[in-house]
């Protein structure tokens, strides 16, 4: 008998939050009994949660934003930005295997006090080149990847500056933080590597009328989408299952 992962999702769309939790499932490779899942917008994360009874924690993405100020948030953005951040603390102080995808990186760069914002590094929707630095070829969880990859993104906002303490893994031409690892165990992506095309097929159905891009421009980003062939940044969650799932003491 094997821990679960804890998977916590930021997304207030059911439907957007559904696939986003059978994908990371998918391409993960790991069953519903090797999950515990909790949506944020509906439920809290249970007082006296604890870290130790699970392999894992895996953060999805979400449309928040960390840098938009207080009175910007909706109810549920505040709701759900709150009760990842009260969690940090205690994943920072135990060095916790964490994966936080796109949301994520925003939610540990802004606990460590790095500057999450939008003056730069904001992404369109749809594939970057992500490229393996020094310190990401020499990472355990992914020094097997390719040296260069695509990975879907399409971001409001971006990681500044590298975290005081983090290594920089992955960087790509229009942002330069894609991947990062705080201490041992805590990574977090800009990307999101449970992603294929019919994932944003559907995400950008559901968040066409949310800024990122103009209404109408939601069929020509499905079409080049679908064309490309992104499966590598998968290899990442698969990856972080694998050397962390423990069994049950």
């Amino acid at each position: 008998m094997t821990k679960p992962f804890l998977i916590l999702q930021l997304r207030p769309e059911p439907a957007a939050a559904d696939n986003e939790f059978d994908a990371i499932l998918q391409k993960g490779g790991l069953a519903q009994s090797q999950a515990v899942r909790i949506r944020l917008d509906c439920e809290p994360i249970p007082a006296g949660l604890e870290l130790g009874d699970y392999s894992g924690i895996i953060v999805g993405g979400g449309p928040g934003c960390v840098s938009d100020p207080v009175d910007q948030k909706t109810e549920i953005e505040k709701r759900i930005e709150d009760s990842i951040l009260k969690l940090m603390p205690e994943i920072d102080e135990a060095d916790f295997p964490f994966l936080g995808c796109c949301y994520g990186i925003g939610i540990l760069a802004h606990h460590l006090g790095a500057k999450v914002g939008k003056e730069r590094y904001g992404e369109d929707v749809g594939a970057v080149e992500c490229s393996l630095t020094t310190d990401g070829k020499n990472d355990q969880l992914i020094e097997d990847l390719p040296n260069r990859f695509l990975a879907f993104v399409g971001h409001k906002e971006a990681v500044q500056e590298l975290p005081e303490g983090c290594a920089h893994l992955l960087t790509s031409e229009p942002c330069p933080y894609q991947m990062i690892r705080y201490k041992n165990n805590i990574y977090a992506t800009q990307f999101h590597p449970e992603a294929d095309g019919h994932v944003f097929e559907l995400r950008i159905n559901i968040y066409k009328d949310k800024g990122y891009f103009p209404p109408d421009e939601a069929k020509r980003l499905i079409e080049k989408c679908n064309q490309l062939d992104v499966h590598v940044p998968e290899a990442i969650l698969r990856s972080f299952v694998r050397r962390y799932l423990r069994d049950s003491e």
